[in-house]
Parts: C-alpha cells; structure tokens; sequence
C-alpha cells in the first residue's frame, strides 16, 4: 500500500483533510499548499510550533511600505481601531471558512493602498478581484465607516484621519506578513489574529454563512 498522493511512499499519517493516510514527506510539502488543512490537525500544530520557535524577520523585499514610520505608542494610541479591523477579519472568517491568510493580506493591502491615495487628494479604489478578498475588503471598508460615523457622533467631527488609518491598516499587514508562514493556504495569521482578539463565544456558535456571489 503506497501514499495516494506520490504513490510511492508508505503512508504512515492520517490527514484529516483526505480523510486517508499519506506519508510525512506528503504531508510536510503539501499540507497548506494543495492540502487544504484543518486548524486542528495535530501534524499542522506541531508544525507551526517549529515555524513560530524559527521565524526569521520579514525579507527587506516583501517589507510593506518600508518608507512609512509610525510610533509603537501611535499604534497603541489606536488599538482599539485596530481591534476593530481584527475583529472584522475574524467575522468575516466564521462566516467563510475558506479564508485564509492570502485572501486577508490581499484585502488588506488594497484598502491600505485606497487610503494612500486619499493622502494625496486623489481617491482611486482598487478592490481585489477574487470574490472572497474582495468581499473582505468591503467589510472592512463598512467598518472603517461606521467608525467614523460613530466618532463623528461623539465629538461632531471625526477625529480619525486617512492617513492615521492608513498607517494602522500597514501595521495590520506587517504583522499579517511576519505571522504568515507564506503556503497557499495557510491561515496561521488568522490563528494569531484570533489568539490576540478572541471573538464571544456566542458569536463562534451564531455566525451565519455568507454564500459568495
């Protein structure tokens, strides 16, 4: 009996995402890649315990906005923004399994790039163009309105501006970038996201389904 995948190999670990056994050099090169692995499976947990005791900082290339500096004390200033977005993401998630760390950074970088625009007077939106990220995306956006709408209620003004949403949106996806393992369909960022700012109880159980257009 050989790994259904190589087909050479014996499988000696069980794959709850192929409900089979496949062998471990299968299972250590497709898992979050072409396997699309669920959070609980032992091998997947043991294995971003090595990744996470061996990370290596973000390469200078994939650095987002590495001309953009704020302060630890701005983003602190502004956490609860910052949870805002996060509890967004993780919404959003419950209500569509299949979102993962690709789909968040590339919603996250697209809006980060909209309110770079509106930093230089010009307003030009560029939505991802998969359904998923591009649905993430618009949630965020709503988010980002209705906080405002709601500061503006308190102090008749806004008192966040573009550019400080901005720079916390590229917050968000440089930790998003330094979390993220990298695979295809990994959702380690989503775990960390979700160790950091863990949603109700009540709302893990409710959380209805959003069937994608």
């Amino acid at each position: 009996m050989s790994c259904p995948i190589c087909g050479k190999r014996p499988p000696k670990r069980y794959c709850p995402a192929k409900g089979e056994k496949i062998c471990a050099v299968c299972c250590g090169r497709e898992r979050e890649v072409t396997i699309d692995c669920p959070v609980d499976c032992p091998h997947l947990l043991a294995a971003h315990r090595y990744e996470k005791e061996h990370r290596k900082p973000i390469p200078p290339e994939q650095f987002p906005y590495p001309d953009v500096e704020f302060s630890v004390h701005f983003v602190q200033e502004h956490w609860h923004i910052v949870a805002g977005f996060a509890a967004t993401i993780l919404g959003f998630q419950l209500q569509n399994k299949e979102l993962n760390d690709s789909d968040s950074l590339s919603a996250l970088e697209a809006l980060a790039e909209t309110f770079r625009t509106l930093g230089t007077g010009i307003y030009y939106e560029k939505p991802p163009a998969s359904p998923l990220p591009r649905a993430l995306y618009g949630h965020l956006a709503t988010f980002i309105q209705d906080f405002k709408k709601q500061d503006a209620g308190r102090a008749g003004f806004s008192t966040v501006k573009d550019s400080e949403i901005f720079h916390l949106l590229i917050f968000l996806l440089r930790v998003g970038k330094q979390e993220s393992n990298g695979r295809p369909r990994t959702r380690t960022f989503l775990g960390f996201l979700r160790t950091q700012f863990p949603l109700p109880a009540e709302a893990e159980k409710e959380a209805p389904r959003i069937i994608m257009p």
